[in-house]
């Protein structure tokens, strides 16, 4: 009888559980990092799973479906998302068909070997300057969805698509953030059919890059999670103490203006540049690790934003690689957390790849820790808050 209790019980957890706590989640913890890949001189993918596994970050961003990279990350217990990227999006929201092939060679080849738990369509889309390309972006959604639903897999791989800061218009102070007339049209029916299927909405928020064309507005502490005085937002009395939570928030007012109150935003890309050019002197060695370090402990505390207090932050780092092929400012090489050869550039705690006298070994946790406790000043914190991020 007690036996029939529990099943029943069970049973019917699953059948009043609302529609949202069935759906795919491709983000567990707080701390994620993306895999960027325009370099000729980072370590082999092979390599790269070594490194994550012994940082012991779990979430990762790849920004194609590249089979060398799937492959390596086989049996490696780290969860996946894919993207499809942009020169794909215009042929997958024409071609049903082709969304289904792309999925069965990307995806279903790899499960479930390969954990991957997301597919991001496109990047950065709306706001941008092809608007042809905008257009197609939901049409490519629904049927890359489609085909997740198709081979059975909807539940598993979520989808997603992530958004620069040009779809926002009037983001400051946060409680003033609304979607640029030109995005609102097609960023609201995208929202709703995210909003179906249980997505969130992924946002690329970077303050490096407001601090560095405002500089004479922001001080460089409130961008770097360092102490400050903040801002209040008059409208909502809320105080900020930090620009990303700011930024965050601001995406929550405009989801909120648009009808989307309870749409979950998730960082997708974040961080700062050690090097840059020279109308970009806050890119330095110290500003970057930093910022990188103060984001960890702000993900550690597994706490949410001023106006989402309840709602965990999750970020994805950029990123893994330092990258010398990435067209475009100096600092868009320089965002990595470990140099090419796998050394740290942004020592927040992580191993590196390679000892400092270049042999091939990994660092085992063990002699990390000595070296951190012998020579850095950030190891106390670090190695705790390893514990607590993932």
């Amino acid at each position: 009888m007690r036996i029939f209790q529990v099943s029943f019980t069970v049973l019917l957890f699953v059948f009043f559980s609302s529609p949202n706590e069935q759906m795919a989640r491709a983000f567990t913890g707080t701390y994620g990092i993306n895999y960027g890949r325009i370099a000729d001189n980072i370590p082999s993918p092979d390599e790269v799973v070594t490194l994550l596994r012994a940082a012991k970050i779990k979430n990762v961003r790849i920004y194609d479906a590249d089979h060398t990279v799937l492959n390596a990350f086989k049996g490696a217990g780290l969860e996946l998302v894919v993207g499809l990227p942009n020169g794909f999006v215009k042929d997958m929201s024409t071609n049903a068909d082709h969304a289904v092939t792309w999925v069965k060679d990307n995806i279903m080849a790899f499960l479930p070997d390969t954990n991957i738990v997301g597919i991001a369509v496109g990047n950065e889309v709306l706001g941008g300057s092809d608007s042809d390309l905008a257009v197609a972006l939901l049409g490519a959604v629904k049927n890359i969805h489609n085909a997740t639903k198709e081979f059975g897999i909807d539940k598993s791989v979520q989808i997603t698509t992530a958004h620069s800061q040009a779809v926002f218009e009037n983001s400051f102070p946060p409680s003033s953030c609304i979607f640029k007339d030109g995005v609102a049209q097609l960023m609201k029916p995208l929202l709703e059919f995210l909003s179906q299927i249980g997505s969130p909405f992924c946002l690329n928020a970077y303050p490096f890059l407001a601090y560095t064309y405002n500089s004479d507005k922001i001080d460089i502490n409130y961008a770097l999670f360092q102490k400050n005085k903040g801002i209040v937002d008059n409208k909502t009395d809320l105080h900020y103490d930090n620009l990303l939570d700011a930024q965050i928030d601001a995406a929550y007012a405009a989801l909120e203006d648009a009808g989307f109150k309870k749409m979950e935003v998730i960082i997708t890309e974040t961080g700062w540049a050690s090097h840059g050019d020279q109308n970009e002197p806050a890119a330095t060695p110290d500003n970057a690790r930093t910022y990188n370090y103060n984001l960890r402990k702000r993900l550690a505390k597994r706490k949410g934003t001023p106006l989402r207090p309840k709602r965990m932050l999750k970020a994805y780092i950029f990123a893994l690689f330092n990258e010398n092929s990435k067209p475009g400012a100096l600092s868009e090489k320089n965002f990595g957390l470990f140099k090419a050869d796998g050394s740290i550039s942004s020592d927040i705690g992580f191993p590196a790849l390679k000892s400092s006298s270049a042999t091939s070994s990994l660092l085992s946790h063990k002699e990390f820790r000595v070296q951190m406790l012998l020579g850095s000043h950030l190891s106390v914190f670090a190695v705790s808050a390893a514990v607590l991020l993932f």
